[in-house]
């Protein structure tokens, strides 16, 4: 009797081995863009927080996205001597009402089938939003 696999042994183990390689790396993707989703929606809500301490420092919203500043760059109030967010998300939306009493950010998320997305398009009518925007608006 020989030892050792014959070649169809390592042929099923190798297919097998390889399944699962592809799973893994499928669900490792899928991780990843999860996160990366999760952090755009964290960083808008935090813009949101600083759109809301502008208003109560000016009485209004910033009237266009330019009054906010580059993405990557920090949220400052127009002297300098208030900084409402230390570094603003790399992607972000900002649309203000004319009278700038009202606001509406949004992000695309990589997930379509992600179920804030849903939510938050609902939580802020009056928009046509494509069907991955992740909407944040003043409440």
């Amino acid at each position: 009797m020989k030892k050792g696999f014959t070649l169809i042994e390592l042929l099923i183990v190798i297919s097998i081995i390889g399944t699962l390689t592809g799973l893994i790396i499928n669900n490792l993707s899928d991780s990843r863009l999860r996160a990366r989703d999760s952090t755009k929606k964290t960083e808008l809500r935090e813009l949101k927080t600083a759109l809301r301490l502008y208003y109560n420092d000016h009485q209004a919203y910033p009237a266009n996205s330019d009054e906010i500043g580059l993405p990557g760059n920090s949220f400052n109030s127009n002297d300098g001597n208030t900084i409402y967010m230390k570094r603003l998300p790399a992607e972000f939306d900002y649309t203000a009402t004319d009278n700038q009493q009202s606001f509406i950010l949004k992000v695309a998320l990589e997930n379509p089938s992600d179920p804030d997305i849903a939510a938050s398009q609902k939580a802020c009518p009056g928009n046509n939003y494509d069907a991955n925007d992740y909407v944040v608006c003043d409440d």
